[in-house]
């Protein structure tokens, strides 16, 4: 009997897989994630230029899912494997033993804790970065893993993008380095001796420059902080203020509107109003005091009164019609005393019942990055309503307890949104992890006010920007790709102090250090600078001496090796900048790829048995043998003799 097909192909793959050198140079990191966060950060890795060839990624995805942005697993150039379970027959399939660092992205703290308890029985040296939004479980995951790890929050990163956006200001980001705090500022906000260096020039018609060559132009620069409070706390104050001067009258009118339905209530307004006129005709006509008329037409009306056949017809008259709205309005003011009753109790089950507000924002979604918001707001002392799908989102603890209202249904919806006074409000955050459901909600805002403000969430940077452009949304944010250089940062060791975003860009702060015999090494202050890359901030010199700050720097100054720069750059111009102070590479024995080395010499072996569909247009990177049964994964655009490993539940692999 011949043997099955896909037994013959696991058999090669795996053949192959043993036949592969065990020298790349490449650093190896391994990627666990599906939604954008993970693309943009495996995407990073695969575009570094550090070290020349750039590094290996494999990226650990479930079997089946739907990415709501771009799909990481379409990335070429990376290995895939598919796996329900990030345990340990996993990250063995994944190769991470010996991996340079392994990012953990998935929106669950929990799995993500476990994973990372599972990679450290594979290898205890590998560098983790997990992705957690509790901060309490955070501190914990710090004490606990042995492997070197760092605990990143993307909500928190993103967070005050969205709250300054909200108010109309920049992003009031700031970080503390050395003996100095900085912060995000408009020039016009900061005193020019305060201005450290110049972040972006904004214009209609090319949009944003970031670190451009004119310091001096720049709208957005980064500032020494001082006494006086960043933009966004003033917007914030100054909102609250207003809010304050509200008036009383309009608040309890609006109350009252809003008890009953508005049929009911104008029924009940016709009838109160023709029982104020017969009044007054029944006090014009039997000549008595405007107190009295007011007895005898209350009376009358809810009660009725005694027969008088001596009274004049007109005055009979009136007194039948009086009765007959007497009878009316009982029925009306009951139903207006149910019917407010019915609507509370709905109303309070689903978080409907709320006064008109003027002057707040409404956060929709209260997820990861709409709870961070609201806090933030809400430290501010800005008055916020939630919306929510669910009854008991992830943020409905922290909203009961910083009394905020949530009120629970589709923002897409006319009612919903007049529910949280959206017509009225200052802004509108829509935060929710549903892309159309955002972009729904959005449009539904504008169509109940044309100038509203609205700060959407979109998982595709590149879709926001387009979005913004063609549906004039207001600001749209994508919190993977704000967050995404931090965690970069995090994954390849490099001292990333903080990550500012600026529009839809993120510049990272990071101090590099300088190495003996590096590019750098002996060369001038001045070749750090470059224009729209890198712009140098700060020098520590060797041995722990007092850092130099931007005032002293003198660009004729030399660079020594132990030097760290401390730099606002762009991604690629930080990977130059690594690059240049990189220890200078020492050549070695190249294997060739498919050879084993004994020895330093190379040894020929026998080729791979056939495999349908498999070439001999190159072989994969190098990867520890997997154990039996689990196979090799694909490599998105690379040769046809690698399969794609599908792990099952009870730990078989399967080559597709």
């Amino acid at each position: 009997m011949a043997e099955p097909w896909r037994d013959r192909a696991r058999r090669a793959v795996e053949w192959n897989w043993r036949l592969r050198a065990v020298g790349d140079p490449r650093p190896h990191y391994v990627i666990c994630g599906k939604d954008a966060l993970a693309y943009y950060v495996a995407r990073a890795m695969l575009e570094s230029e550090l070290p020349a060839g750039g590094a290996r990624v494999t990226v650990v995805v479930p079997e089946r899912y739907r990415s709501n942005g771009p799909d990481v697993a379409g990335l070429r150039g990376v290995r895939v494997v598919r796996s329900d379970r990030l345990d340990v027959a996993t990250f063995q399939a994944a190769g991470l033993a010996g991996a340079t660092g392994l990012a953990l992205l998935h929106q669950d703290d929990v799995g993500n804790l476990h994973a990372a308890l599972c990679a450290q029985a594979v290898d205890q040296r590998v560098r983790q970065v997990l992705r957690m939004f509790n901060g309490t479980l955070a501190d914990g995951v710090r004490k606990l893993l042995k492997a070197p790890v760092e605990v990143l929050s993307d909500a928190e990163m993103a967070a005050p993008a969205f709250v300054a956006a909200a108010l109309n200001e920049v992003d009031p980001s700031s970080f503390q380095h050395r003996d100095k705090t900085l912060r995000v500022a408009r020039r016009a906000d900061v005193r020019p001796q305060d201005v450290v260096c110049a972040l972006a020039h904004l214009t209609e018609a090319q949009g944003v420059e970031l670190l451009p060559a004119d310091q001096a132009g720049a709208d957005l620069v980064l500032a020494e902080a001082t006494g006086q409070p960043p933009g966004t706390e003033v917007a914030a104050r100054r909102l609250v203020r207003a809010r304050r001067r509200r008036r009383p009258v309009a608040v309890v009118m609006g109350a009252v509107r809003g008890f009953a339905t508005r049929k009911i209530g104008i029924a009940v307004m016709v009838v109160l109003a023709l029982i104020a006129v017969l009044g007054a005709l029944i006090s014009r006509a039997e000549d008595v005091s405007p107190l009295e008329a007011l007895y005898l037409t209350l009376v009358t009306t809810l009660s009725g009164a005694d027969p008088d056949t001596n009274k004049a017809a007109d005055a009979q008259i009136m007194q039948v019609v009086l009765n007959l709205a007497g009878l009316a309005l009982i029925p009306l003011i009951t139903a207006v005393v149910v019917d407010g009753i019915v609507n509370a109790r709905l109303a309070l089950h689903t978080g409907r019942l709320q006064p008109p507000r003027v002057g707040h924002v409404v956060v929709i979604g209260l997820g990861n990055v709409g709870t961070r918001v609201m806090a933030q707001l809400r430290e501010y002392d800005v008055e916020v309503v939630a919306v929510d799908k669910a009854a008991e989102p992830r943020g409905a603890a922290l909203a009961r307890q910083l009394e905020v209202p949530l009120i629970v249904g589709d923002a897409a919806l006319p009612e919903t949104l007049a529910a949280a006074s959206v017509a009225d409000c200052q802004a509108l955050v829509v935060a929710s992890t549903d892309d159309v459901a955002n972009l729904e909600a959005a449009l539904a805002a504008r169509d109940l006010r044309a100038d509203l403000r609205v700060v959407l969430r979109l998982f595709d940077g590149d879709f926001a920007e387009r979005v913004e452009e063609t549906f004039a949304l207001g600001v749209s944010r994508s919190v993977s790709y704000l967050a995404a250089p931090a965690f970069i940062g995090a994954l390849t060791e490099r001292a990333v102090i903080s990550t500012i975003p600026v529009d839809r860009h993120a510049l990272p702060v990071a101090e590099v250090p300088v190495a003996l015999g590096c590019e750098l090494d002996g060369r001038p202050l001045d070749v750090v600078n470059r224009d729209g890359q890198v712009r140098l901030i700060a020098r520590t010199p060797a041995g722990g001496a007092k850092t130099i700050w931007w005032k002293d720097l003198d660009p004729r100054q030399v660079i020594f090796a132990g030097d760290r720069l401390t730099v606002v750059a762009r991604r690629r111009g930080l990977d130059w900048l690594t690059r240049q102070c990189a220890p200078p590479a020492h050549p070695g024995p190249d294997p060739r790829p498919g050879v084993p080395v004994q020895g330093g010499v190379h040894t020929p072996v026998a080729a791979s048995p056939p495999v349908p569909g498999q070439t001999n247009s190159g072989v994969g990177a190098t990867h520890p043998v997997p154990p039996a049964g689990d196979a090799p994964s694909t490599t998105n655009g690379g040769p046809a003799d690698e399969f794609e490993l599908t792990r099952r539940h009870d730990g078989t692999g399967e080559v597709s």
